[in-house]
């Protein structure tokens, strides 16, 4: 899966007392109803984000992992993430990239198109 968005806030790696390291990472996507989505990179995927800045536009790879958990209680909770694996910067002005970023462009709104709702202009609700 991909998500496409700004760079709302890049976190400081965290180191854990295993060894584990992960860096966080918020992405303002770019819809109607923009929502923060926070992703986590990894382990070696943290350096993914050393090149990145608040406020750049980039493409996200990702995977959405989740997880069961029992309390000591006996009560079963569930817990979900996204994990990124590649970070690409988006450059709408570059003459290289055009070709790169257009297909791309094009599918999503493609697909919003394919949502009967979607061009309802009369409902102004988020969900």
């Amino acid at each position: 899966m991909e998500l496409q968005g700004t760079v709302k806030k890049v976190f400081e790696t965290q180191t854990f007392a295993s060894g584990f390291q992960k860096r966080e990472m918020i992405l303002l996507t770019q819809e109607q109803y923009p929502q923060p989505i926070s992703i986590e990179f990894l382990s070696e995927k943290i350096n993914l984000l050393d090149n990145v800045s608040e406020g750049e536009q980039v493409k996200v790879g990702i995977n959405i992992r989740g997880r069961e958990w029992t309390a000591p209680d006996g009560v079963t909770k569930y817990f979900n993430s996204i994990t990124g694996w590649r970070l690409e910067k988006v450059h709408e002005n570059s003459n290289a990239e055009p070709t790169q970023a257009s297909p791309s462009s094009q599918p999503s709104a493609s697909s919003s198109n394919e949502n009967p709702f979607s061009e309802d202009e009369d409902d102004d609700l988020p969900f």
